[in-house]
């Protein structure tokens, strides 16, 4: 499902004409199938979320390939990457990313207005999936009156409603305590479990890491495949 072939990037600092490279992403090559829990795991400036943000199209690698089902992503523009993205991914932020004027319903329901969903459609899909999470006590509460847990619940339920064949986590649950986040990791294997949805997780954490089905760490922008403590 996805393939990245000899992947590398670098940040170029400093004025024009005195300009520095800083190698972020080293020759990274990474696969994963489709209905797999796969985690990257790695220190904060390891290059694990520029790794997520080349994955789904919002950077473009300067060297090396992307694919999606065949497809190189690698290559799009912006609106074909945006486009793209609509289809085909959802997204799990550690900070939730609502919004805060629209209610739990409206947030989940977000995704299929800008695809041009019909409102009956939309209202069914959300109602079903909100009692399939759990939220359905809360559909008309805004996220000032929602936990923590149900707010990444609310994001968790967006990411899924346009059924897309890969979600790509970042920091799930580095806003959450202990206790939630073991509820939201048996929430996203359940999912993961019951729709067959792809998940790609980026986090610190190895306790998160471990549900995964296999485990990469990032270090220095090299990727490989296994637990590393230096990563941690």
């Amino acid at each position: 499902m996805i393939q990245v072939m000899n992947l590398s990037h670098a940040f170029k600092i400093g004025k024009r004409g005195n300009e520095k490279s800083i190698p972020v992403l080293k020759d990274i090559d990474f696969r994963v199938k489709q209905g797999e829990i796969v985690s990257i795991v790695g220190k904060s400036g390891s290059g694990k979320s520029t790794f997520l943000h080349v994955l789904a199209g919002f950077m473009v690698p300067q060297k090396g390939k992307v694919l999606i089902n065949g497809t190189e992503t690698s290559t799009f523009k912006e609106a074909e990457s945006a486009a793209f993205r609509l289809e085909n991914y959802g997204f799990i932020f550690q900070n939730f990313q609502l919004m805060p004027r629209l209610n739990a319903f409206e947030n989940i329901e977000l995704p299929l207005k800008l695809q041009g969903i019909d409102r009956v459609k939309r209202h069914e899909k959300v109602k079903a999936l909100m009692k399939e999470t759990g939220l359905d006590n809360v559909a008309d509460h805004y996220p000032n009156e929602l936990s923590g847990g149900q707010q990444q619940r609310v994001g968790i339920a967006r990411a899924l409603i346009t059924n897309p064949p890969i979600i790509f986590a970042d920091e799930p649950t580095g806003s959450l305590d202990s206790e939630t986040e073991q509820d939201v990791l048996l929430l996203i294997q359940s999912l993961n479990q019951t729709h067959g949805i792809t998940f790609v997780i980026i986090t610190h954490d190895e306790e998160v890491a471990h549900i995964a089905n296999r485990m990469y760490t990032m270090h220095d922008g090299q990727l490989t495949e296994g637990s590393d403590q230096r990563a941690i």
